[in-house]
């Protein structure tokens, strides 16, 4: 029986595990996550301001597991040695005939320990838990965003929500390095966005860094401060540590260059955040329908490998993008066409609902949402 690992139970490596389980069942799978849960990170921010429980954004691995039928191992790997074809956690090693990366990615402090110890991340629900219960206590007079893509955005409109709805002023900063917000996004988007977070009292500092935390005071580039204040840092996001550590082909973040096929040599594939695709020459942004269907193409591209048949190349399906702001003043790109507003709003959440995982947290979801506007 063929060994199979997939590193990471998110999006792509149990899309991977759900493909390879629907081709054969003769194979051992075997899926290597540090956490016990899969959690659906596209919807965090509105646990702020639109009051979805935490509770139905994630499901345990190991009932995912007893479901797509593979073996999950709880640990975090340490090492990995694709000469030898040799998983290492922090306790084991495991040799594997087939490997897919789907580690995802992870906050960056770019080894800015002050920031990292003394701020708030979004890499999953607890951390969301952590800084929703902060919110609702009242504790801070400014929050500080470090960070103006779509996650910055996404929290400080959800911030203003959750504050107006606790009937609070509080200031709301996002602090970019770059001299934009969303610097990669087309001018009109960016104008948009801009103009949607003055209209709701969010501050836009660009071009500016925050340089020290001391306690409840946070200070940025050229002397400027606020106290009582909370960081919440979402400045961007890199690999895991064994990734960074491989030596093949990577982008500055560590996302491993994957060829047509989404490999990286003849035994071992990548997918999803963790894989750096060329496209239309550039290269894919991470995006959970991108995760997904690389996911399955890892899968298909196993089973091939294992039977000597030609693989299947990887065709991205771009389906847009949009940038979820909680007043419901949106924006984005669908099938090609520029949106603003209520649209691209509700076709969030519509694509969330249906991505995410179980009956029981797409319920949730929609009643929360009816419920909290």
């Amino acid at each position: 029986m063929k060994n199979i690992i997939i590193i990471g139970a998110g999006f792509a490596g149990l899309s991977a595990a759900a493909k390879l389980r629907r081709i054969s069942k003769e194979y051992n799978i075997i899926v290597i996550d540090k956490k016990q849960t899969f959690d659906f990170l596209p919807l965090l921010p509105d646990c702020l301001g639109r009051g979805i429980k935490p509770e139905f954004l994630n499901r345990g691995i190991k009932e995912l597991s007893r479901k797509l039928g593979f073996e999950f191992i709880c640990a975090e790997v340490s090492a990995l040695d694709l000469e030898k074809r040799e998983v290492s956690t922090f306790s084991r090693r495991i040799e594997y005939e087939y490997l897919a990366i789907a580690s995802g990615s992870e906050t960056n402090f770019y080894g800015n320990n002050n920031i990292k110890e003394n701020s708030f991340k979004v890499d999953g629900v607890e951390d969301i838990k952590r800084l929703s219960l902060v919110v609702a206590e009242g504790k801070y007079d400014n929050y500080v965003i470090g960070g103006g893509g779509y996650t910055g955005v996404e929290i400080a409109t959800n911030l203003r929500l959750s504050l107006k709805k606790r009937k609070k002023e509080g200031r709301i900063i996002i602090v970019e390095r770059s001299p934009s917000i969303l610097g990669p996004l087309p001018q009109w988007m960016r104008d948009y966005v801009n103009k949607n977070l003055k209209n709701l009292g969010i501050e836009v500092l660009a071009g500016s860094v925050i340089d020290k935390i001391e306690g409840s005071r946070v200070s940025i580039t050229g002397g400027v401060s606020w106290s009582p204040a909370a960081v919440i840092w979402v400045a961007g996001v890199r690999t895991a540590d064994f990734m960074q550590n491989l030596n093949v082909s990577k982008n500055p973040q560590g996302r491993i260059n994957a060829d047509k096929y989404m490999r990286v040599n003849s035994n071992c594939f990548c997918c999803g955040d963790a894989a750096y695709f060329p496209y239309k020459g550039n290269y894919l942004r991470m995006a959970v329908q991108f995760s997904i269907m690389q996911g399955a193409c890892c899968g298909e591209n196993i089973v091939r490998s294992i039977r000597g048949k030609k693989l299947k190349e990887y065709l991205p399906l771009d389906l847009g993008y949009i940038i979820p702001m909680a007043n419901n003043a949106s924006c984005g790109n669908i099938l090609g066409i520029n949106v603003r507003g209520l649209l691209p709003t509700v076709f969030h959440f519509t694509m969330c609902i249906y991505r995410s995982s179980g009956l029981r947290n797409r319920l949730g979801i929609i009643g929360n949402l009816i419920k909290g506007g």
